[in-house]
């Protein structure tokens, strides 16, 4: 084997490392913060808290399908997405499209009553934590796409700017209602958490039909061929 294909092997060999570990820590971080976010949401009345956890596990199950894609292409090699992939696709849309109806149900109820959650000190934690966490998410997914010259990691990490930018509605409208205390702000923080849910169930079905995302144009490749 000459030195140019061993060398390209190691770093293909890498390439799925980095690729599969930033899935599986993407999933566990998403899991617990899902968990966490829905108890508390659920037992302080935090509409946009609980519908953020929500998000969270629904994302689990796209980094299920993503985690599945790097293991299935490492070892078969780039080919079309295998009906593990578009059944998470589709049921990660489904999930998206029906926390949104949730969402602006609940949302709207909220308003025409009137309801205050008893605090939202939690959502300012959440939602801090998870600034943190994704904007190191996408540091490593951006640090190693340009590393292994791969403009499908790339887009995966602008795909995570979305779950960044959830984070920061969250926090806006933890913090508002924290120094006013109008039960609006929450309603209107879980309206802008549903928005950002129906274009993420909306790009999970386009993928599902080999589609590219909206979010970097190629999400849903992670393939590596040396300069992607």
């Amino acid at each position: 084997m000459m030195k140019k294909d061993i060398q390209f092997a190691s770093e293909r060999s890498s390439f799925y490392k980095w690729a599969a570990a930033l899935a599986l820590v993407t999933i566990v971080y998403n899991f617990v913060e899902g968990a966490v976010s829905v108890l508390f949401g659920a037992q302080d009345g935090t509409v946009s808290l609980f519908g953020f956890g929500l998000d969270s596990f629904v994302e689990v199950i796209s980094g299920i399908g993503i985690w599945h894609m790097v293991r299935r292409m490492r070892q078969n090699g780039p080919q079309n997405e295998d009906r593990f992939e578009r059944t998470a696709l589709r049921i990660t849309g489904g999930g998206f499209y029906l926390l949104t109806l949730g969402l602006i149900i609940t949302s709207v109820l909220n308003i025409y009553r009137g309801h205050k959650p008893s605090t939202a000190f939690w959502g300012i934690v959440v939602s801090s934590l998870a600034i943190l966490a994704m904007w190191t998410l996408i540091h490593y997914k951006v640090k190693a796409g340009r590393r292994f010259n791969s403009r499908a990691l790339l887009a995966d990490a602008a795909c995570s700017k979305t779950c960044l930018y959830l984070s920061i509605i969250l926090l806006l409208a933890s913090v508002g209602y924290e120094l006013t205390g109008v039960g609006l702000i929450d309603s209107l923080g879980a309206l802008g958490i549903a928005a950002f849910s129906f274009r993420e169930g909306r790009e999970a079905f386009e993928k599902a039909k080999d589609k590219p995302c909206g979010c970097g144009g190629a999400c849903n490749s992670v393939k590596f061929t040396g300069k992607l």
